[in-house]
């Protein structure tokens, strides 16, 4: 059996760290077809774009652009059938990685939860920049919600999402795996493939695992110590681009009303049962809607 082990890099416009998150290998069977596998080193989980240059004696017959979301540890991809009565296939092709769907249509009418206490009232202010989230330079064109807060008060899930990154006072991991250069935040990968970002919660009782699912609703931390704002950032990466798109969240607003958060002293925290269990199935209702 032939082996082609490739190994790539993370594709991120403000990391140029030689890490290698993903393996992928390309192993010819014994009746001539290749079969195509991959291994994601990360804790979380990691879309995967392939993308063939050159095939002969076979064919590629997966929707373009291939695009495939890789859970942690091993993961098969496709096969190339060998043509028959042709010679062995070869093929010369590239790979990337991306942290969020570079293919999602956001959700631009998905309901988002305020991230406080029910029953409180939310103050929301303009975030005026986006100081250090993306290395020294900031994104163009961008969007973020802030709110006005207090040392522990405690943060809720806007939305349900995969936890793909949480970070304390201080980074001392590799600078590859990161998501961004905050430091005390959540990350979540969303359904829609969007990712969501919390800016200044902890989590002080280490509840909070990498690639487990929070459902909307519940708490993942408090406001850490000296910190007056929770800034909430929906975001993707852009297939053929380094730059970032950023979604305006439709909040709750009420019972009965959703709508665009603007500057408020006063604006009601509700979280709606039937809107917490949008994404859930009948067995997580039953254990997270109590």
């Amino acid at each position: 059996m032939i082996k082609y082990f490739v190994f790539i890099l993370f594709i991120a416009g403000y990391f140029t760290a030689a890490a290698q998150p993903v393996e992928v290998q390309a192993n010819y069977n014994s009746v001539g077809d290749v079969d195509f596998v991959a291994y994601n080193n990360t804790p979380a989980p990691i879309f995967l774009q392939v993308d063939f240059a050159d095939l002969e004696n076979t064919t590629f017959d997966e929707p373009l652009p291939y695009i495939k979301l890789l859970e942690p540890g091993f993961n098969t991809l496709f096969t190339l059938l060998r043509r028959p009565d042709a010679g062995v296939p070869r093929f010369n092709y590239q790979l990337k990685t991306f942290r969020s769907n570079p293919m999602a249509l956001a959700d631009l009418d998905f309901p988002y939860l305020i991230p406080l206490k029910p029953g409180e009232t939310a103050s929301v202010f303009d975030v005026q920049n986006l100081d250090g989230f993306w290395g020294t330079d900031e994104p163009e064109s961008w969007n973020a919600t802030g709110f006005n807060v207090q040392p522990n008060d405690p943060v809720f899930a806007s939305r349900t999402g995969t936890v793909v990154e949480i970070t304390g006072a201080v980074r001392d991991d590799d600078p590859a795996n990161w998501y961004h250069t905050w430091t005390n935040s959540v990350t979540m990968l969303q359904p829609d493939g969007t990712l969501i970002c919390y800016r200044n919660v902890i989590d002080p009782d280490e509840k909070l695992k990498v690639n487990e699912k929070n459902f909307a609703g519940q708490q993942i931390g408090v406001v850490p110590p000296n910190a007056n704002e929770l800034i909430l950032l929906i975001f993707q990466h852009s297939l053929n681009s380094d730059e970032l798109r950023f979604v305006i969240p439709q909040f709750i607003l009420s019972e009965n009303e959703t709508g665009l958060l603007i500057s408020s002293p006063k604006t009601p925290v509700v979280h709606p049962t039937e809107i917490r269990g949008l994404e859930m199935s009948r067995r997580e209702k039953r254990r997270n809607l109590k």
